[in-house]
């Protein structure tokens, strides 16, 4: 089974993603964000880089379907190689970084790919307006975020709910994230599992460890990576 998350930058994937899968003993795949070598370039000078990051992670975000499709336990992604799609390069697009050939040649190299893919069993969205994605953006301290347009950010946030709720066609989960702390509250994280329950067994476990944050993973060892 293939679990993504979605959401913008700052909406609590990686952490999620980490406490999912000590809770189901899942599989996690992240993204090689650290290893990109075009990432700092791109935040410096995004109309030179578009191009060169969309490719990069196009081809990281394969190369992991294609792993995905040959694992023999369930994988929980962070991120997905249609939000990257869709959300990322569109956006690019739409703001003049990615030039009609760019753009036209690389969406010519994803439908190729998509040929052999498929989409995963659920995708949950984490949703968050942009005051919350902000304040976990500075929390986390990343130099190359800090110098991000908001611009960029709120037209991220618009073009992820029109993915959501217009293009993607497969399974999904949404959740709304600015009044919850499922890093820090053990309930919150136990509701958000109870719906994982729901979406992929038809189960609603209370009372259980997940419901009442007991048996969860302890979160004062997990990494606060928005």
């Amino acid at each position: 089974m293939h679990i993504a998350i979605a959401g913008n930058i700052g909406s609590g994937k990686t952490t999620l993603t980490t406490l999912l899968a000590r809770h189901y003993g899942w599989e996690p795949r992240f993204e090689a964000v650290a290893y990109n070598p075009y990432l700092e370039d791109y935040y410096k000078d995004i109309h030179r880089w578009a191009f060169n990051l969309e490719v990069y992670f196009l081809k990281q975000r394969f190369k992991d379907l294609l792993d995905i499709a040959k694992a023999d336990r369930t994988v929980i992604q962070d991120r997905s190689i249609f939000e990257g799609v869709y959300v990322f390069t569109a956006n690019n697009k739409a703001m003049g970084y990615l030039s009609d050939r760019d753009f036209q040649n690389y969406m010519e190299l994803f439908e190729s790919m998509m040929l052999i893919v498929r989409e995963p069993d659920l995708m949950i969205y984490l949703r968050a307006t942009v005051p919350h994605l902000v304040q976990n953006i500075q929390q986390r301290g990343r130099d190359y975020e800090q110098t991000m347009p908001l611009e960029y950010l709120s037209n991220l946030n618009t073009r992820y709910e029109d993915f959501i709720f217009s293009k993607y066609k497969g399974h999904k989960l949404v959740i709304d994230v600015d009044d919850i702390d499922f890093l820090r509250n053990p309930k919150d994280l136990g509701g958000i599992i109870d719906r994982i329950d729901g979406e992929l067994f038809g189960l609603f476990s209370d009372p259980s460890p997940a419901a009442s944050g007991e048996g969860l993973a302890d979160p004062s060892t997990i990494n606060a990576n928005h």
